[in-house]
Parts: structure tokens; sequence; C-alpha cells
């Protein structure tokens, strides 16, 4: 130690002694309870943490700060996988043509070229982005779909078709900006929104296994128009996606933050819940301004999104509540704790809930969590077997489904990417079955067995789904038009239990 900080070290304990003792020699001095104070020297989990009677030194201060950024940072990107997940959805569908007059048409079915969070394979998707100015947007919709808005913080404004108030007959909805005072007419159903993008899919069904007839509804009577334009609206432009290669995934290393500041920039703030707004401010991320984080910030955002991701991917596969397994002897589960749509109970955000469905799935609507007895429809998602060991492409599987499947319209099982959360991509174009399926294969009392490996099983070809075997997969059972059997939990599907088969 070199002399001048031999002489400062001295003169810093002369200075405490003298703190000390006059401190004992105070009039007004009183007895400081246990746990007020903070010791000089701490030893924690992020290193030594050092002050000067409560004044952190600038190392501390350093140390303390990098920790902050990096927990705010985590904690934004685990609250706003939303808001991204919806960004990059927006600009996928804006590739194919703008806003309010482009509608993706899965003409053939969706299959495992495109990269959408858990899709199925047997709806007829269609889906478009509707960009609101000052005035409301009128929507008509075609009979017998599943539609609904969400906004572009991704809550839910409302329904239509089977589970909307058009009762599934099809009909005129207003979608209304939240700050418009204009008067509202008479004959349409109104949703109120506090955000100008909306995100508006909807999903057909097939009559005796073809697509045509939703098809054709949907080309005819969707569209979207400004109230103003009600007289003479503008033609729409239907695309055919099915096999054609694109991604709505939103990213999970550092590009996250830039997609996350594009759709702040982009939106008005109402209905951003300010929690949110400030821990998104505390990293930089605020409309109005540019996003720049110097080299610090950056390698602090870059292990936020790095830690963000695979916290968001053990709530997803792994979640450490019991109440998200649906079932208390099995192993599969449901982002929806107890049906709530939104994330809320008794006043509190049910976080964990909020995260697994936004990282794993898209679309929030009553219809797809609550109790709607032969309506809407509800999931199973399971990432491991009845060993709670993680699906192996590698392995062979079966899973039984006891007779009588409590759906009032079909059923099906669906494979995904652990990594992309989308279509299992294998040769069969479409990853999955269902009960609308020919040549299904059904036990002698009425059950089904359902079979997932790399190779069809000798006389259940019917009853195989393809799996990778240099990857896991995870799958979702879906019931459409679930009937109470399904939620009282009279019937419930077994594990996935690992076999040993005979293979051609």
């Amino acid at each position: 130690m070199n002399i001048s900080r031999m002489a400062a070290a001295v003169l810093f304990a002369a200075l405490n002694l003298f703190s000390l003792d006059s401190m004992a020699e105070m009039k007004m001095t009183t007895e400081i309870p246990d746990g007020i104070s903070t010791p000089n020297n701490l030893e924690t989990s992020i290193g030594t943490l050092k002050s000067v009677d409560g004044v952190p030194d600038a190392k501390t201060r350093q140390l303390v700060y990098d920790n902050l950024d990096l927990q705010r940072a985590t904690q934004a990107f685990l609250s706003t996988i939303q808001i991204s997940s919806l960004e990059a959805f927006r600009l996928g569908l804006l590739k194919f043509g703008p806003p309010n007059q482009t509608v993706l048409v899965f003409e053939d079915l969706m299959d495992s070229k495109a990269l959408w969070l858990t899709p199925n394979t047997v709806s007829i998707y269609m889906v478009i982005w509707i960009e609101l100015g000052d005035e409301p947007m009128v929507i008509e919709t075609p009979p017998n779909v599943l539609g609904l808005v969400d906004d572009a913080w991704f809550r839910y404004v409302g329904d239509f078709g089977n589970a909307g108030p058009d009762r599934g007959e099809g009909g005129k909805f207003l979608l209304v900006p939240e700050t418009y005072n204009g008067k509202i007419p008479d004959g349409y159903h109104v949703m109120r929104t506090p955000t100008k993008g909306n995100w508006t899919p909807w999903r057909g069904f097939q009559v005796d296994g073809s697509t045509e007839l939703a098809v054709k509804q949907s080309k005819e009577l969707f569209k979207v128009y400004p109230l103003s334009q009600k007289d003479d609206p503008p033609a729409m432009n239907f695309i055919n996606a099915s096999g054609v290669p694109h991604s709505t995934i939103h990213r999970m290393d550092y590009g996250y933050w830039e997609e996350l500041h594009s759709a702040i920039e982009r939106e008005n703030l109402e209905g951003l819940e300010p929690e949110i707004r400030g821990l998104l401010a505390s990293i930089g991320i605020a409309k109005g301004k540019p996003f720049s984080p110097d080299a610090r910030m950056k390698k602090i955002l870059t292990d936020a999104a790095q830690i963000g991701s695979v916290t968001a991917r053990a709530l997803a596969s792994y979640p450490r509540d019991e109440n998200f397994f649906v079932y208390p002897d099995r192993r599969w589960t449901n982002p929806f704790l107890e049906g709530r749509y939104d994330f809320l109970k008794d006043g509190a955000s049910l976080l964990d809930s909020r995260i697994y469905m936004h990282y794993y799935a898209t679309g929030i609507t009553p219809a797809m969590a609550m109790k709607m007895v032969g309506k809407g429809s509800q999931y199973l998602i399971s990432y491991t077997d009845q060993d709670d060991k993680p699906l192996d492409g590698r392995n062979t599987y079966k899973v039984r489904l006891p007779a009588n499947v409590p759906a009032q319209d079909f059923w099906s099982f669906t494979l995904y990417d652990n990594q992309t959360r989308s279509m299992l991509q294998t040769d069969q174009r479409f990853p999955g079955l269902d009960s609308n399926g020919e040549g299904l294969r059904e036990n002698s009392d009425g059950s089904y067995d359902i079979y997932v490996g790399p190779k069809a099983p000798q006389g259940w070809e019917n009853n195989w789904i393809q799996a990778d075997p240099s990857k896991g997969w995870n799958v979702i059972f879906r019931l459409y038009g679930p009937l109470e059997p399904w939620f009282d939990q009279s019937w419930k599907p077994g594990d996935f239990e690992q076999v040993s088969i005979l293979t051609h």
C-alpha cells in the first residue's frame, strides 16, 4: 500500500471513530432496531457489496446498477412477449400486402411450411391486419367461423362467428377507437379497441373433408372498410398462403428489443400498463425516443433476452405451478389458469400464465379458455411423456384416447417443433391427425391409440404422426365443441408412453 492510500485509510478510520464517539454522546441517540441498517460489507449472489456507512462505493454502485438493468430488462422481456409476438405477426402479414385489404386464406389448409405459433392442421385459417385511423372500421363476417379481434397489445377485443354475438350467422361489426366520440349507427355489433393495429384471424371448418364452402363464403362475404365508405366499400385482396413459406414469429435474441421498439414507436400507448411502460423506459425503449443502447446496455439486453428466452421455455415445458396441470395424475397442461384469458385473478396478474401463453401460442378469446359446452375449443399441451421426460424424436410413443371423445365437432393432435413452436417439419405435409381423417383405426372398446415416432408402426399407419429423430417435439390435443365430460373430467386422455413396436 502506498503512502497516500495508507494516509487515506488512517484518516477514514479516524473519522469513523470520531463519528461513533460523537454518536455515543448525542442526547437524542436511539437504539436502532435490527434489520434497518445495511452492513458496509456484504457477500451476495452478485458479488461483494461495499458501502461507507450506507452509501455504496463506486464499484458497488456499478455492480448493483448493472444488476438492476439486467433484472428490469429480463422482466421487460417476459412482460412484453405478447407485444413482440403480435408485432412479428403484423410484419409477416404485411409482406403479402397492405393492411385493411389483404386477407391471407389457407385454401388448402395450413401446412408446416408456415412458421406460425401452434396452428392446427384441420381448420381453414384466414387473417387480416386492421389498422384504424380516426373513424370506426366496418367488419363484415361470414357464417360458421370462429373469429376474434385482439388489439396490438394482444388483449381481447371481441369475438365474431360461432362464439360471437352474431351466433355464427355472420353479420356486421364496427371496430371503434376508444377515443372516438362520434355517433355510432345502428345495425352493428360494436367492439371498442385502444390501439390502432388489430389482429383479426378467423377459422372456417371443412365440410365433408373439403375447404371449398368456407373459403367461398369468406371471399364473398368478408369485408373491411372505413365507416365513411359503407356505400362503396373497396375490394378485398384474398391471397392463398397454403404451402407458401413465411414467418410470423418474433425473435428471441437481441433483435427482440428492436421488434419491440418498433411496436411501441408505431402504436398509441392507450391501454398499455404503466408498469410495462416504466420497465421499457428504464431500459431505453420509449415512444418518440431513439433506441440506441451503448455497449454496456446492449450486452445487458442481449443477456436478458437469453435469460428471458430460456425462462419462457421452462415455464411452457415444465410449469412449476401445479395449477397448470389439467389433471392431477397426467402431464397435460394448459396456460389459461382457471380459464382466465385476461390473466387476472383477484386483482393480481397471473404472470406465469401470461408468459406461457404468449410464448407458446396466439389468440386471446374467452372461447379458448372458458367453459362453453358445445362451443369454442379446448386445449391440452404436453412436452413430456408419462415419466416426465421430454418427448424425443428418436423414440416411438403411444397415447390412448378413451372411447367417446367429448367433442361435438372434432378432435385433433398436432406436433410442434420445440424451438419454433410451429408445426414440426417432417416428410408429412400435415404433422397431425384428427377425427375427420379417413381410415383412423379404432380399438374394440371404442378407444383410439395414436402413435408418434420416426417410422410408422406396422398396421397403425393411419394412426401415426411422424417425428424427426434429430428434434424434440411437443403436442396439442384439441377438442372443438367440447362437451360436459371434458369439463367435469369424467373423460381424460392418457399420457404419452414410450413403446417398442414393429415397423416395416
